[in-house]
């Protein structure tokens, strides 16, 4: 049986967070009919290194990815190559580790939102401006600040209240429709090809 684990940027420091971290990236997953294990790491930087370690430590029929924010445009023609050279990450491609590997939300996860917006009216409710957040469907075209400022002033009437990263992203990301995510970014449907056949993606350089 192929085991699948799923090491993700997010859920700060405490138990709560990363319980609906998890719970938010398994609900996305899940209606797309997958079931990784979800390994909610907090910090980009603790992402990263749970995974290397997590990577030495596979077996036969055992894989693991990386998922993370880009945090800047994708300009580099490598994933690795993106991260290595960006200022606060310098990482390294692991040995073991293919380009298939590293996967991005984009600049931040909250690109994905922005593939259903209909969601994202449904969860705020009365008060939510729709017309304030980014007309851009192309989640790999949408900057992390245009992103955070739209959504702060689509929300900043709702009974939910202001978009807050911690409280709202993980409960919206169960939400959302991952189909719509999938038909308009290019990285998540990478990641889904992936899933969809990992011995063909993720055993190259074994």
């Amino acid at each position: 049986m192929v085991k699948i684990t799923i090491y993700v940027e997010g859920g700060g420091d405490t138990n709560t967070l990363r319980t609906k971290c998890r719970q938010g990236f398994s609900e996305f997953f899940k209606k797309l009919n997958f079931k990784p294990k979800i390994i909610a790491c907090g910090s980009r930087q603790n992402a990263y290194d749970s995974f290397c370690i997590g990577l030495k430590n596979t077996r036969n029929n055992e894989y693991c990815l990386l998922l993370v924010d880009s945090e800047a445009p994708v300009n580099s023609p490598s994933v690795w190559q993106h991260v290595f050279l960006r200022e606060g990450d310098k990482w390294s491609k692991p040995d073991k580790a293919t380009e298939k590997h590293l996967h991005f939300m984009v600049e931040c996860m909250e690109a994905w939102f922005m593939a259903d917006k209909e969601s994202l009216t449904h969860y705020y409710g009365q008060g939510f401006k729709k017309n304030a957040l980014s007309g851009n469907l192309n989640p790999e075209d949408i900057s992390k600040k245009i992103l955070e400022d739209t959504l702060k002033k689509a929300t900043c009437d709702t009974t939910k209240g202001k978009y807050d990263k911690g409280g709202h992203s993980f409960e919206i990301l169960g939400k959302i429709d991952a189909h719509k995510v999938i038909a308009n970014s290019t990285y998540a449907k990478k990641l889904v090809e992936v899933l969809n056949d990992p011995a063909k993606f993720l055993t190259l350089s074994r």
